[in-house]
């Protein structure tokens, strides 16, 4: 008897004002396949996988799930039907243990109270069978980003999903974590349970797929196996073109130092140090990469060069002058611009429009000021500039950046920075989570600026990304810099080496 499908779309449509987000979608996802989604920002994909999880409700179609139609009204529904979802942004309590982070809200009941052993039981099953161990006990707060990703997993298993919706599950891990990611998945697979994976990395999709369907234009252009097209083949069908590579051929590095941070070093607040003996130059035009498995002090380093940690000893210098007592807004002012690695907490005001949120940490600057008041026409004809030059697909400049896509928020933070012309960029993360037509699109405006004398301290994940950027790669690795390597020399392996301690090189 043949099976039906886990997940069936028909003539799937969903409306925003002066959006077709989907356009009569048809996909067929079968039951026990590792099925990928692929597409540019807003392609769709993600609005399609909150149909399918319950968050969204489409205009029109039907959707089946193993055979029954259904009319999901929320994710509990979804839930109750089997669907779980891992977001690109994990959704945890970190002051939570993991135990208590994959109970929440499906707690098991032994009488009027929860059985705590009885659930901490289940985890440690479902972490061995699908290769997902982990400590019940542990503080979500003291986990890498893989393990936090491993507790999503299993906190869907939890609650029986036999269909799994991964969005950008490898966005934020690096090599070896993605392995493991890549394992378990296979585990899932073959113990009968489907997973729908949406990825913007085409090499991962082509290594754990079995089918890939493409979306352009809120439509599904075309089902593909992995035998039938490389990773050009499906960037072309996705974009028409090939696909972008970050490599930079021509140095324009100049001998004037920009920034030179000196002895920088921090401590938890429970006296850890957390960075110790942090020194490095970025020149005139020179992009100067940070790569380390996140959770090494990334975020720390940011955070002290920002002025966000009053706390930090060392030196900062800027352009000739020591800034280690400025203030953020004093420290930007003297011309640091920043790309946080979070455009959700750190780069955008939410329920604000637009043309506000291209004004953030440049309110008091032109041409968003006019004197101590904000120019409110100025902003909006700066954030139209933004919008164009960026690709940012927008109905407006008024529209709350909350109905922006991921991809489309990223754009409008980048763009705010690199337009404000800062003599040093620091960007954190600056592609993560949008699609390579845009991920090519922010290579070339960070190599024109580049070009045009801007010093740029690149921290990112992508290990493609750092050695195509980059004029130096400094390793981070538990709050030292362990090694500083030449990007013509290496490869992701060896830096992957690198960032895991394994690495032979000495800092230098």
């Amino acid at each position: 008897m043949v099976q039906a499908p886990a997940v069936e779309l028909e003539g799937v449509t969903k409306r925003y004002p002066g959006v077709v987000a989907n356009r009569a979608v048809a996909l067929t996802i079968e039951r026990g396949e590792v099925h990928a989604v692929v597409g540019e920002n807003g392609a769709g994909k993600s609005t399609l996988m909150k149909i399918v999880y319950g968050m969204v409700r489409p205009d029109e179609g039907t959707i089946r799930i193993n055979g029954e139609e259904v009319a999901f009204h929320s994710p509990r529904d979804a839930i109750e039907a089997g669907i779980g979802m891992v977001h690109q942004h994990f959704m945890l309590a970190d002051n939570l243990t993991v135990l208590e982070n994959v109970i929440l809200g499906a707690e098991p009941r032994d009488g009027l109270e929860i059985d705590f052993e009885q659930a901490s039981r289940r985890i440690r099953e479902l972490g061995e069978r699908y290769g997902l161990n982990l400590n019940p006990q542990q503080k979500v707060e003291t986990l890498s980003v893989g393990e936090r990703q491993r507790v999503e997993i299993i906190k869907v298993l939890f609650r029986g999903a036999g269909i799994l919706i991964l969005d950008e599950p490898t966005a934020v891990l690096v090599p070896h974590e993605v392995e493991e990611l890549f394992d378990s998945i296979r585990d899932l697979k073959g113990q009968g349970h489907t997973v729908a994976f949406i990825s913007h990395k085409l090499d991962e999709v082509l290594a754990i797929a079995d089918r890939i369907t493409v979306m352009r234009d809120g439509r599904t252009v075309a089902t593909v196996t992995p035998d039938e097209v490389d990773a050009r083949q499906l960037a072309e069908l996705m974009i028409g073109s090939e696909l972008p590579s970050p490599e930079t051929r021509e140095s324009t590095v100049q001998d004037e130092v920009l920034l030179e941070v000196r002895d920088l070093g921090l401590l938890s607040e429970g006296g850890r140090p957390v960075l110790e003996g942090i020194s490095f130059r970025v020149r005139r035009g020179e992009i100067v990469g940070i790569a380390g498995v996140e959770g090494n002090g990334q975020a720390q380093l940011v955070d002290s060069l920002m002025g966000l940690a009053p706390s930090a000893i060392g030196d900062v210098v800027l352009n000739g002058q020591s800034i280690i007592g400025f203030t953020t807004r004093e420290r930007r002012a003297s011309g640091i611009g920043l790309i946080p690695e979070d455009r959700q907490r750190q780069g955008l005001l939410l329920p604000s429009p637009l043309w506000e949120n291209a004004a953030l940490g440049h309110q008091d600057q032109e041409p968003f000021a006019n004197g101590i008041w904000i120019d409110k026409r100025s902003a909006r004809v700066r954030t139209e500039e933004i919008v164009s030059r960026f690709d940012v697909m927008t109905p407006g400049v008024d529209v709350p950046a909350t109905a922006l896509s991921g991809g489309n928020q990223q754009k409008l933070v980048v763009g705010r920075e690199i337009m404000a012309e800062p003599r040093v960029l620091i960007a954190a993360q600056p592609t993560r989570g949008i699609d390579v037509g845009a991920q090519a699109a922010v290579w070339e405006e960070l190599k024109s600026a580049r070009s045009a004398g801007m010093g740029i301290l690149l921290i990112s994940a992508d290990l493609d990304e750092l050695i195509g950027l980059s004029d130096t790669i400094h390793v981070l690795f538990e709050g030292r810099l362990v090694a500083k390597l030449d990007p013509s020399e290496i490869t992701p392996e060896i830096l992957g080496s690198h960032m895991t301690g394994a690495g032979e090189a000495k800092a230098s």
